[in-house]
């Protein structure tokens, strides 16, 4: 449906579903975060891929203030290159591994219990402990030290300054140990016949790695501790050029001032089959007015409920004859110029001449039909186009079924489309009764570290060469295992392919929203400010446009007016009073003929 114009404001956004809000969103500030999001989080990155490519039996949710097709489209991209970077560390790993042993193998553990760490990190903050947090310290630590250890030791040996040079020499370590066990069996019998202190005397060689370590673990010799050492400064080279690489990409794709111009997104520009199916898919599902859902999930996208609510009051006729007939539509109707009012500028601030920034006067609304997923066969089936939506909606308008709702859909957008309310509107009149539904929602902001990305990527740029040799040190560690799990993950996508894991042959609704992964618990104080006033300003308008057409229809509002300060406001509404006897809750009456009723609870609850 279209967006009526209120008179003042010429500037009124696009209605939902048209060109002009798909292109509002594709270059929004929430589209650039979360596509900076995908080469930050490689779990993000993932669980986008799997959510909007590897499930493309799942039709997508609702976008709301972003494009899913751009960061799907950065996420693959995201994958190429974490994928590049992992196959030249395990290339990187392998050769070391040819050219210092097993050596190569110990200096790579404890960068994979580094790995092993952040995991039992995540499971900690996922279920707290004491004991699971104490077991993830303990593990980080450990590795750190040991880590650190082993590269003292290859430093140590690739100066030379060990004494026993020959510990691991390659021809000789079978000789050593015969002949160490030959001076063992002499040094027996110089004891016995009483010249033991010569013996003593050859034994003060110095300190020798081999009473450390067993014959397999030894530390390398002074050529393959050199080796070692240069393995880890190319891998550190690989961690910095990654690096720089993000940099330049935010500096450039990903900046605010190219990534407004889609058409210069090299993102944009790769193009399969497969993908350029789903990407078409994706942008006409995304931003329609018809939402396909999962019966577990009706509001998926449009993130956190807030205090829904609902009331039913009895349509009593002000004077006898007074009344008529009123539908949904008629009421709907009723409301939506209330709720554009809210767009209009202050008169003293349009006289003076004030900019007014207010989100309120970007308000959008329009009309969404809800069908169900089930019973389709494919993805394409589902009616998307303008005319097959028309026919649902004035079909599921007045029928108030239970698969196919008809909601009023009032939406603002504030914090560069960091913060999205959307406010869902349902009316039925059945049997003299009026039945109003309001399901509000809140789509918090985005992560702060996407926030931050820029910043923090800028100041590993600038800062100077030994910091940069810090960061890329602490990050070494953590390469080999990132490196695996990359390669693994692509490994078994590669499976499912292959074995046809991935093939769906039933639709299904949206599971996941890309855009409620990537938001944060909740937002700041001025955010949780915004969003309050949003919500009251709507469902005030709300109440007096149902009260407006009630009172035009000749029907009573006193009751529609009480029952609405209670239940919009989270109180709790009183269904009857009798002789001063209150009657608290839905369905409880009033009685004062001294008779007490029965404890639901039995004897006990009078105990």
């Amino acid at each position: 449906m279209r967006t009526h114009q209120v008179p003042p404001q010429p500037q009124a956004p696009s209605p939902a579903g048209t060109p002009a809000e798909a292109e509002a969103a594709r270059r929004s500030e929430a589209s650039r975060l979360l596509c900076a999001g995908t080469y930050l989080d490689h779990r993000y990155r993932d669980r986008v891929i799997d959510t909007l490519y590897r499930n493309d039996h799942r039709v997508v949710a609702p976008s709301f203030g972003f494009d899913a097709s751009r960061v799907l489209t950065h996420a693959l991209k995201a994958r190429r290159v974490a994928t590049a970077w992992a196959l030249a560390v395990t290339a990187l790993m392998a050769i070391g591994v040819a050219a210092t042993g097993t050596w190569m193998l110990i200096l790579i553990l404890p960068g994979l219990l580094l790995t092993l760490s952040a995991h039992a990190d995540r499971l900690a903050l996922s279920s707290p402990g004491r004991r699971r947090r104490l077991s993830s310290f303990a593990l980080r630590w450990f590795s750190r030290l040991l880590l650190t250890w082993l590269v003292l030791v290859t430093v140590w040996q690739a100066l030379g300054v060990s004494t026993d040079d020959d510990v691991k020499d390659s021809e000789g370590k079978s000789a050593d140990a015969e002949q160490t066990k030959t001076s063992d069996i002499d040094a027996n019998n110089a004891g016995a016949d009483g010249t033991g202190t010569l013996q003593n005397d050859e034994q003060e060689t110095g300190f020798e790695f081999g009473d450390l370590f067993p014959e397999a673990l030894l530390p390398p010799d002074q050529l393959e501790a050199w080796l070692g050492l240069l393995v880890l400064l190319a891998l550190g080279a690989c961690v910095a050029g990654r690096q720089l690489q993000f940099v330049q990409l935010l500096r450039s794709d990903l900046s605010a001032r190219v990534f407004s111009d889609v058409s210069a997104d090299p993102a944009e520009r790769a193009r399969k089959p497969r993908l350029s199916w789903v990407l078409r898919r994706i942008r006409s599902e995304q931003h329609s007015p018809l939402v396909m859902y999962h019966e577990a999930r009706p509001f998926c996208g449009a993130g956190v409920a807030r205090d829904p609510w609902s009331l039913a009051v009895e349509l009593r006729q002000e004077r006898p004859g007074a009344g008529r007939p009123i539908g949904n539509a008629a009421v709907l109707a009723a409301v939506r110029p209330y709720i554009e009012q809210l767009r209009e500028v202050a008169g003293s601030s349009q006289r003076d001449g004030h900019p007014v920034r207010d989100r309120l006067r970007q308000l959008e609304i329009d009309e969404c039909v809800f069908l169900p997923m089930e019973g389709l066969r494919r993805r394409e089936e589902a009616p998307y186009d303008r005319a097959s939506f028309e026919e649902h909606r004035a079909r599921a308008t007045e029928e108030g079924g239970e698969m196919r709702r008809h909601f009023l859909r009032i939406r603002v957008s504030g914090w560069e489309q960091g913060l999205v309310v959307t406010v869902f509107v349902r009316v039925h009149t059945q049997g003299r009764m009026l039945m109003l539904e309001v399901a509000p929602h809140t789509l918090l902001p985005v992560r702060a570290d996407f926030k931050d990305a820029d910043h923090l990527l800028y100041r590993f740029a600038d800062v100077n060469r030994f910091g940069k040799a810090v960061h890329i040190f602490t990050m070494v560690a953590g390469a080999p295992g990132s490196a695996l799990m990359t390669l693994g993950h692509q490994g078994l996508s590669a499976w499912r392919r292959m074995t046809g894991e991935d093939d769906r042959s039933q639709t299904d609704g949206p599971a996941l929203s890309v855009r409620e992964l990537a938001s944060e618990p909740k937002g700041s104080l001025f955010q949780t400010m915004d969003v309050d006033r949003y919500l009251k300003s709507i469902q005030d308008r709300i109440a007096y446009g149902v009260k407006t057409a009630l009172a035009e229809a000749g029907y009573e509002t006193d009751e529609f007016t009480q029952k609405v300060i209670h239940v919009s406001n989270g109180g709790v509404n009183i269904d009857s009073v009798v002789d001063s006897t209150f009657a608290v809750g839905t369905h409880a009456h009033a009685t004062t003929d001294g008779a007490q009723s029965p404890s639901p609870r039995g004897a006990s609850s009078g105990q």
